[in-house]
């Protein structure tokens, strides 16, 4: 029976980076995923994410800008660029919470400009804006799939064990440490580290209890911009119907997302199609707000949320086994605070915000 220090189990963004992050703290890590690496059927893939530092929630606006730090000192340590600063707008709020968010990053020193929507139209002819719009130049795009690549390289250079293909069927706490079975067979571990996303109240079903984990299908658009040369922030529309998102990516256009309006699916029955109404209704609303982007070129995308009922992130830790899991969509750009938070865990050297626990 092979062993190891901590096993991983899940290598998406999540698990690859908590892995090298072990690596880097001297443990012998494996890393179990049950597709090849870099598949399209979790919530890692693809070319781009937003990062911004929150608006309206203190914790989170400093645990992004602790990321941040981090994303920066991979970059360093690896040589590739992990984020892309180009800016970040929020637009359709009210003047009171475009007030109350201003004056909250600037109590923390976060550069930001409140801008009227002629302003923000003139700067951003690409876009229309719903009120005062909040730009904080600090924001920008995470680089995924260049992010995740370089994680990934750099974690097998520390001496992380990847085994694409190789599903973990049965988990077991045995003494003070775990036994995972495989397809390849049995695998024992003196910690085991679940980044198992929409997969992982099923993986640990009786082994330990998890909060419920709701999975949507969501399907944004990949919109074909009139003009290749235009700037484009991220973005975020406060709309009270449905929260809208999105980004540039090179040689695909404008990403745009109506936020968690996908249906509720059974892992089991994925099946990639969107859903009509709801994708009319992106089509219809990229229609109204974008006119720098040509709505008759547009591709369609699939991902998946991992919700849970409580709508918050868990990361804990319970004996042998630590998780994280439940990120909305929105986790990618905590990937390596995450990492530190797992590390910590398994290492005993810190702890983890109460916020997130089991």
């Amino acid at each position: 029976m092979q062993t190891y220090d901590v096993v991983v189990i899940g290598a998406g963004a999540m698990g690859s980076a908590a892995a090298r992050a072990l690596a880097v703290a001297g443990r012998e890590v494996l890393v179990l995923e049950q597709y090849e690496l870099g598949h399209d059927r979790g919530g890692s893939h693809g070319g781009t994410r937003l990062f911004r530092l929150a608006i309206d929630d203190e914790g989170e606006l400093l645990r992004a800008a602790r990321s941040r730090e981090l994303w920066h000192e991979l970059e360093s340590a690896t040589g590739v660029q992990m984020l892309d600063l180009v800016g970040g707008v929020d637009h359709g709020m009210s003047e009171a919470q475009v007030s109350e968010s201003a004056s909250l990053l600037g109590r923390h020193g976060v550069e930001h400009e409140v801008l009227t929507a002629e302003a923000a139209g003139e700067r951003w002819p690409g876009m229309r804006f719903d009120g005062s719009v909040l730009y904080q130049p600090g924001s920008g795009r995470a680089l995924a799939a260049q992010a995740l690549g370089a994680i990934r390289e750099s974690a097998v250079a520390l001496g992380v064990e990847f085994r694409g293909g190789c599903a973990a069927h049965v988990v077991r706490v045995v003494g003070d440490g775990v036994e995972v079975e495989t397809e390849a067979g049995v695998v024992r571990a003196g910690q085991l580290v679940v980044t198992a996303g929409a997969w992982t109240d099923r993986l640990l079903a009786g082994v330990l209890e998890v909060p419920a984990i709701a999975v949507s299908q969501e399907q944004p658009r990949f919109f074909a911009a009139r003009d290749e040369s235009a700037e484009w922030p991220v973005f975020v529309h406060r709309r009270e119907e449905t929260p809208a998102y999105g980004v540039f990516e090179e040689g695909r256009g404008v990403k745009v997302g109506l936020h968690a309006t996908g249906p509720v699916i059974s892992l089991d029955q994925r099946d990639f199609q969107v859903e009509p109404t709801r994708d009319a209704a992106l089509v219809e609303y990229v229609r109204e707000w974008f006119p720098g982007v040509d709505v008759a070129r547009s591709e369609a995308i699939s991902c998946l949320y991992d919700n849970t009922v409580r709508g918050d992130f868990v990361i804990d830790r319970r004996g042998p086994i630590s998780v994280a899991a439940g990120f909305h969509g929105e986790g990618f750009k905590f990937v390596p605070l995450v990492a530190r938070y797992l590390t910590d865990l398994v290492t005993g050297a810190g702890t983890v915000p109460a916020v997130f626990s089991l």
